[in-house]
């Protein structure tokens, strides 16, 4: 099993796909600094972090996120964001994120509850609590289900705090639906060993997980932001308003830099209609979506639209048209970075909507 898990930490930078992360020994400046970070509190540099790489501001936002929403000591626990993270993570079919995840709280509370996520089988939570939070966070990405649910705290700053870590892990799970292989296991490990290697990862991570991580000390890798209106969950939370208030705006002018304004136009007016119904396999509503773009502009509507509103069908032949005009992977990881946040966020919106909304009937 030690030898499982050795080839599946080693196997990691190539679970990258499309674009070539920097490599740790060659970080320099910013890419470095966040590294280090990462490397220290993190326990572990994940490829979900290093495929943003390329493109260094991209990589300080993603990070930020995550450090500040899912790392930072604050009113939840981290095993509670945990199971949050891997539910919203089977919500979007992102079974590379439901696997670490649900490893991770598992390395913090064991048990059965962790395992009953990670099999997508969110109704056999013993735990009522757990159970409701991880409902709701599997729900999130779609609309009318998610206003189904109601809230999971009743306290709006702790609530924040969950809807900060959905909001990361929608961005997230994006990012590696469209960059990284399906599984974080080598190719050939068996089934029946993935159970056992992850627990084994689990309790490596618990290491990680028992520390306290001061909320704030990310800020000083992206200069300060206005707070968009579209996040008013975050408003008055010191340091997670600050977060993603520099985080969206790096990724906004990464957006700004490498995405087609006709592109963003049709992204952002999609996204007002968009309520996270599921979409099916057939992407016939892309087509019908990109035909008013110019011919130059499709490839990068098709991978946007496709990005925000159905990840898990994006495939390399899509990536290898979108190269021929966007031929660095800078560029590439700023187009698919800005869609996925900009999907991210609206989930954000209508969760702290409905959940506002609701309470205040109560």
């Amino acid at each position: 099993m030690a030898l499982i898990l050795r080839a599946t930490l080693r196997a990691a930078p190539q679970q990258v796909r499309v674009v070539s992360p920097v490599r740790p020994g060659a970080a320099r400046g910013l890419v470095r600094r966040v590294y280090a970070q990462v490397i220290r509190e993190f326990g572990v540099l994940g490829p979900p972090i290093a495929l943003h790489s390329p493109a260094p501001a991209v990589l300080a936002a993603a990070w930020m996120m995550l450090r500040e929403s899912l790392l930072a000591t604050g009113l939840v626990d981290r095993a509670t964001k945990e199971g949050v993270a891997a539910a919203v993570s089977l919500g979007n079919i992102c079974p590379y994120c439901v696997q670490v995840h649900s490893a991770t709280m598992y390395g913090l509370v064991r048990g059965p509850d962790a395992v009953a996520i990670a099999d997508d089988r969110v109704d056999d939570i013993g735990d009522p609590a757990v159970r409701a939070i991880a409902g709701w966070a599997k729900a999130s990405g779609n609309r009318e289900p998610a206003a189904r649910h109601r809230p999971p705290l009743d306290r709006l700053d702790e609530l924040a705090e969950l809807i900060a870590v959905a909001v990361t892990f929608q961005h997230y799970n994006r990012m590696v639906n469209v960059f990284l292989v399906d599984s974080p296991f080598p190719p050939g490990v068996p089934p029946s060993a993935r159970a056992t290697v992850l627990r084994v990862f689990g309790r490596l991570m618990r290491r990680a997980a028992g520390k306290t991580i001061r909320p704030g000390r990310s800020l000083d890798l992206l200069p300060p932001a206005r707070l968009p209106g579209d996040l008013p969950w975050a408003a008055g939370r010191g340091a997670l308003a600050e977060a993603f208030a520099r985080s969206a705006a790096a990724v906004d002018a990464a957006g700004n830099r490498s995405v087609p304004p006709s592109v963003r136009s049709l992204v952002l007016s999609s996204l007002d209609r968009w309520r996270g119904q599921p979409i099916g396999i057939s992407r016939a509503w892309v087509e019908d979506l990109v035909a008013g773009l110019a011919a130059a502009d499709r490839a990068a509507g098709r991978l946007a639209l496709l990005t925000a509103m159905a990840s898990y069908q994006v495939d390399e032949s899509l990536v290898r048209e979108v190269r021929r005009a966007l031929p660095d992977d800078r560029s590439l990881v700023e187009l698919v970075s800005w869609a996925s946040l900009a999907a991210a966020r609206r989930v954000g919106r209508w969760l702290w909507d409905d959940a506002t909304a609701h309470l205040a009937r109560m």
